[in-house]
C-alpha cells in the first residue's frame, strides 16, 4: 500500500485574482467541477493506496477537512506546519511520521494543485515505479514535454526516454526560452513534476546523507507535535530552526539513487493562466469561456467570470486573458501570464486587500462575504454549514441585526436561546454575548447588518469555540 502525501500550502500568485494567499488555487475548481485538491485526493485513492496524509497550515486546516468530506475521503493524518519552510522540511516531517508505524512503507509525495487528465494512466505509472522504490530507490516522475516551457525545471536523462523506469542524469533549473527549445529538440529531457515515490526509511537516509542539519529540528518538531481536533500541530519552536529549503535542493540534486518514470498522458501544474487556457475546453478559434462570459470574434483567448452578476464580453480579442472576480479583474496578454505575480506584488505595495484576501472569508463553520461596507455600517452574507456553530462571542464596537433568509438558525443572546426560521430576525445589542448555530441539515444563510464605529474581524471576544480558536 502506498501512502499519498499531499502538500497543501502555497499562495498561488500566478493565478491571481482567483487564487490568493487566503484561498489558493488548490481549493478552487479551476478545471472541472471539483477543486484541484479534491481531484488530487481522488486520483491517489483506490486499489494500492492507503489513506492520504496531508501537510498544510493552520489557516487551511478546516478547508482541507471540509473538502475531504465532500469527496468522502478520510485522511490518515493532517500535519499542520507552523510556518512555511518549503518542501524539504515538509517531506522529511511526513517521512518521520510514517516511519513511526511503517518505515518500509512507500510514500508518494505530490503537490495538491496539479492537473492530470488521465488518472488511470498516472496510477499505472506509479505502479511501474513500485519495484524500484521497494529496492531503496528514490523514484521521480518526469513529464514528456509538449512545448518549450520556461516555467518548469527539467530532468536530464542519459538517452531518449522509454516507457520503463530509467536512471536520472541530473536536475536542470528552469531555463530561458532558447535553452528550453534546445532541450525540447534534444529529446533527452523531461519536465520535473516534483512527484516522488520512496520508502520512509530511504528518504530519511537521504536526508541523513545530504541534509543532516534538517533532521534534528524536524524530528523534534514531529516528536513534540500536539494533537488538536484531529490535526497534528508540529512544534513551532523546533520547526522554526529548520532551514527553508526545497526537497530538490536539499536531497534530490545530490542523491545517487534516483530513478525516473516517464509519463506522457498529460500533466500540468497550472502555473499560470496560459496553462489554464491549455487545459480548458476551447472552440475552433481557441477561445475558452467560463461562467457569464461571451466571446465575439476572439482568437486564442480565455474569458472567465467568477460571479453570475458580472457579464464579461470580449470583442475582437487575440491572445488575451480576462478573469473577473467581484472585487478584482485581470486583463493580460497571454504571453505575459508568468508576470501576473508582479500584479500581486504591485497591489501589496499599495496595501490593496485584493492582493491576498479572497472575497469570501472561509471559516471552520462556513463562510461570509461583505456586500456593503460604509463608515457607519456593514452588510454581510453569512453561510453556516449544517450542524456547525460560530463561537460564543461579543463585540466592543458594533451591534448586529440578523435576518435568516434560508434554513434555520439557533440563536443565543446573553441568556436567551431562540430558533429562527426564514424571514425572521433578531437584534444583537452592543456587548451582548451571542452565538449562531445551524441545527438543520441544509446550509443556513443569513444577512447580517452591523452598525457601529469599527467592523474589523479583530473586534471579537471569544468565550467558547468548538474549533479551539483563540
Amino acid at each position: 500500500m502506498i501512502t499519498p502525501v499531499l502538500l497543501c500550502g502555497g499562495s498561488g500568485t500566478r493565478l491571481w485574482p482567483l487564487s490568493r494567499k487566503s484561498y489558493p488555487k488548490q481549493f478552487v475548481p479551476l478545471v472541472g467541477d471539483t477543486t484541484l485538491f479534491q481531484a488530487s485526493v481522488q486520483r491517489l485513492s483506490g486499489a494500492g493506496f492507503a489513506k492520504p496524509m496531508i501537510l498544510t497550515n493552520s489557516d487551511f486546516r478546516f478547508i482541507v477537512t471540509e473538502q475531504l468530506a465532500e469527496v468522502g475521503v478520510d485522511p490518515a493524518a493532517i500535519l499542520i506546519e507552523p510556518e512555511g519552510r518549503n518542501t524539504g522540511p515538509a517531506v522529511l516531517a511526513a517521512a518521520l511520521w510514517q516511519a513511526k508505524t511503517d518505515p518500509d512503507g512507500l510514500m508518494l509525495i505530490a503537490a495538491s494543485d496539479h492537473v492530470v487528465p488521465d488518472p488511470e494512466a498516472f496510477r499505472a505509472a506509479v505502479q511501474a515505479g513500485v519495484p524500484a522504490a521497494q529496492a531503496g530507490q528514490i523514484v521521480t516522475f518526469g513529464i514528456r514535454p509538449t512545448h518549450a516551457e520556461t516555467g518548469y525545471g527539467y530532468l536530464e536523462l542519459e538517452g531518449p526516454p522509454a516507457d520503463d523506469p530509467l536512471p536520472l542524469r541530473r536536475f536542470v533549473e528552469k531555463p530561458n526560452a532558447e535553452t528550453a527549445q534546445k532541450m525540447l529538440d534534444a529529446g533527452t529531457y523531461l519536465w520535473n513534476a516534483g512527484i516522488f515515490l520512496f520508502s520512509a526509511k530511504a528518504i530519511i537516509a537521504a536526508f541523513e546523507a545530504h541534509a543532516n542539519a534538517l533532521l534534528e529540528p524536524v524530528s523534534a518538531s514531529v516528536d513534540a507535535g500536539k494533537h488538536d481536533l484531529g490535526f497534528l500541530r508540529l512544534d513551532p519552536e523546533a520547526w522554526g530552526r529548520a532551514d527553508d529549503v526545497s526537497v530538490d535542493y536539499a536531497v534530490m540534486e545530490k542523491a545517487d539513487n534516483l530513478t525516473v518514470v516517464p509519463f506522457s498522458a498529460g500533466w500540468s501544474d497550472l502555473g499560470g493562466w496560459d496553462a489554464v487556457w491549455r487545459e480548458a475546453q476551447r472552440d475552433s478559434d481557441g477561445v475558452a469561456t467560463s461562467g457569464a462570459a461571451t466571446a465575439i470574434d476572439c482568437v486564442d483567448t480565455l474569458l472567465r467570470s467568477e460571479d453570475d452578476r458580472l457579464e464579461v464580453v470580449g470583442i475582437g480579442l487575440k491572445n488575451i486573458i480576462t478573469v473577473a472576480m467581484p472585487d478584482a479583474v485581470l486583463v493580460a496578454d497571454a504571453s505575459r501570464a508568468q508576470d501576473v505575480k508582479k500584479a500581486v506584488a504591485a497591489l501589496k505595495a499599495k496595501s490593496a486587500k485584493q492582493a491576498e484576501a479572497f472575497p469570501k472569508d472561509h471559516r471552520p463553520w462556513g463562510w461570509f462575504e461583505s456586500l456593503i461596507i460604509s463608515d457607519k455600517f456593514q452588510v454581510k452574507r453569512i453561510v453556516v454549514h449544517p450542524g456547525a456553530a460560530l463561537s460564543l462571542q461579543s463585540h466592543k464596537h458594533r451591534s448586529e441585526h440578523w435576518i435568516v433568509v434560508e434554513g434555520t438558525a439557533k440563536v443565543t443572546v446573553d441568556k436567551e436561546i431562540k430558533t429562527l426560521g426564514e424571514n425572521q430576525s433578531v437584534y444583537i445589542p452592543l456587548g451582548a454575548v451571542h452565538r449562531m448555530e445551524n441545527p438543520g441539515d441544509v446550509p443556513m444563510v443569513l444577512i447580517e447588518v452591523q452598525t457601529g464605529d469599527y467592523f474589523g474581524e479583530d473586534d471579537i471576544i471569544r468565550y467558547e469555540d468548538v474549533y479551539a480558536r483563540e
